[in-house]
């Protein structure tokens, strides 16, 4: 059996499906149909699937003429139906992995996209990679285990995977094709299959011994972002007491050539990985009588710096003579990161709904958003225009957008938090770092 599904993946005639077409899944069917295979997209959003279906990428990172073409070629076939995994013989499992309100992990898209695939299964032998990032036991738990309750034999009939998504949003150097890619098996022929098949995009495929070690990596990798972003974030907080400049201090340490890494303060993380994947190692502790408490310390420092940035805002205009009720603020930045779309988990918002309860009234300016719904609100996108930047009483960068005109802002604003030391260089005494 692993023969024959091997020859299919030499020749191309696999059939894969990725199931859920976000900014995971669909660079990732973008990088399987560029090498030749055909690939069906399945997604619960109606949305979604019609835009696809237009020739319309709403991922940054995949361009809309590549969705055209395949989409057009017939190479590409989405639908929010499971139907079709009956005519696959593989699938990528990319589903979102949140945490609830209690910052448990909510795993009821993994568990649908799963139980959906089982549903339809008809091709033997099968494929199963989840990608999503989620807490040590989870494929054994979500895929292994319902198995073998619905009588296949996972390793031989069904190849199961665990192989954790490396996707930088934004980044013009490392993409799918050339970041190395972590993949676990359930047995020797698992893990065979899958780098098989992965290997066709990827140019290095790493090994590791276990499910369990492939979906531990992961939250390594970003818990280690976690915890040294909160080290300095907890620095900034000392400095800014002290009178000494965060910014320089890093500029000064980053200088020594072995046993240093510079991380950098901000206002707080977003994006989905770094501030959620610590939360899934805290839980995944508790369960197994274990508490992180280092872990649990850089997520509560990192969770509120979008208060200490207000507390400064507060400090700031108190040196103006203004008070924060009523005062014009403008938000420079709402996305997670510089120079992309995304919005998930973005400071930014906490930022505004600490604002908003001081009775601020509050702005924004973001190249990627023009309007924006927030807790009921529209807001709309102010327009960098030099008359514009005067009216404000402080402007907070946020997100340091290449498209900004820093030089610009600093010659117009009335007064300037910066929390990205995007201004750095530019001396005025309207400028106050975070």
């Amino acid at each position: 059996m692993i023969e024959g599904f091997l020859k299919k993946i030499e020749d191309k005639s696999l059939k894969i499906g990725v199931i859920g077409l976000g900014y995971v899944g669909l660079p990732l069917a973008m990088a399987f149909l560029k090498k030749g295979y055909r690939v069906y997209g399945i997604d619960i959003s109606e949305v979604k699937i019609e835009m696809l279906n237009d020739g319309i990428s709403y991922i940054q990172d995949v361009s809309s003429e590549d969705v055209k073409k395949y989409i057009a070629n017939g190479q590409f076939r989405v639908s929010t139906s499971y139907s079709v995994i009956s005519k696959l013989d593989a699938v990528s499992i990319t589903v979102p992995t949140p945490l609830s309100k209690s910052k448990n992990p909510d795993l009821s898209y993994v568990k649908h996209a799963v139980d959906n695939t089982l549903k339809n299964l008809k091709q033997k032998p099968f494929l199963i990679v989840l990608e999503s990032t989620t807490y040590p036991g989870t494929t054994r738990e979500f895929i292994v285990d319902e198995l073998e309750k619905n009588g296949l034999k996972p390793g031989e009939e069904i190849f199961v995977a665990f192989s954790p998504e490396r996707v930088d949003p934004g980044n013009k150097f490392y993409s799918i094709e050339n970041t190395p890619k972590i993949l676990g098996g359930y047995s020797e022929n698992c893990l065979k299959v899958a780098s098989s098949l992965y290997s066709r995009i990827i140019e290095k495929i790493v090994k590791v011994e276990t499910l369990e070690e492939a979906e531990m990596a992961k939250l390594l990798e970003n818990t280690f972002r976690a915890v040294n972003i909160a080290l300095v974030n907890e620095l900034t907080l000392m400095c800014d007491r002290m009178g000494i400049n965060i910014w320089n201090v890093i500029k000064a340490a980053s200088t020594k050539p072995y046993g240093f890494m510079p991380f950098f303060p901000g206002p707080g993380i977003g994006g989905h990985c770094i501030p959620l994947d610590p939360e899934y190692l805290l839980w995944k502790g508790k369960t197994v009588g274990y508490y992180n408490r280092f872990i649990e310390l850089a997520a509560d420092i990192n969770a509120n710096m979008p208060r200490f940035v207000v507390e400064k805002t507060i400090r700031i205009l108190n040196a103006f003579g203004k008070p924060l009720n009523k005062a014009k603020i403008l938000i420079l930045g709402v996305t997670y990161k510089k120079d992309v779309s995304d919005l998930r988990e973005s400071p930014a918002f906490n930022i505004i709904k600490l604002l908003n309860s001081y009775n601020a009234i509050v702005n924004y300016s973001d190249p990627f958003h023009s309007k924006l719904l927030y807790e009921g609100e529209m807001y709309t996108s102010v327009e960098l225009k030099p008359e514009n930047i005067s009216l404000f009483d402080l402007i907070i960068m946020v997100t340091n957008h290449s498209a900004f005109n820093v030089k610009e802002i600093a010659e117009n604003a009335q007064a300037i938090l910066d929390t990205r030391n995007a201004f750095d260089g530019i001396k005025k005494e309207n400028i106050f770092k975070l």
